[in-house]
């Protein structure tokens, strides 16, 4: 087990977070989605309390397994996260200023988020595997 630590804090906060596209617009198309990666890898320079171990998604939703400081809560680092990447990726791809008018981010208000504890291995199987073909409703751990 990997322990993180931060000025007087050791802790094993690990979250499973999902997050969807506002309307849940098929946005994150090849392009897109290397980039909104690319942006997630920088939060830790600003934010070292939010801590990214995977990252995957499909064309309208994002999942993360994500560590987060007992210091801050989970609603403000999902916040952190969306502002952030939300604000670049408008500012890289215009048309999406197009697609979301107005100030609207394009994340829905909602997320799922919940905590990992002796499953890890199947929330990390799970998300290494979105967005390959379906093969039913049985996750299978190799």
């Amino acid at each position: 087990m990997e322990y993180d630590r931060l000025g007087h804090c050791v802790y094993y906060a690990k979250y499973h977070l999902v997050m969807a596209t506002k309307y849940r617009r098929k946005i994150f198309q090849p392009g897109i989605k290397e980039y909104l990666f690319e942006l997630l890898k920088r939060v830790p320079r600003y934010y070292p309390e939010i801590r990214f171990i995977q990252i995957n998604g499909e064309v309208d939703h994002l999942h993360l397994l994500v560590s987060i400081s007992p210091k801050i809560a989970v609603s403000q680092a999902v916040n952190i996260i969306k502002v952030n990447t939300a604000r670049e990726l408008r500012r890289k791809f215009p048309f999406l200023n197009k697609v979301y008018w107005g100030n609207s981010g394009i994340w829905s208000s909602g997320y799922f988020v919940s905590t990992i504890g002796v499953n890890e291995q199947i929330i990390r199987k799970y998300i290494e595997r979105q967005g390959q073909a379906d093969v039913g409703q049985k996750i299978v751990i190799d």
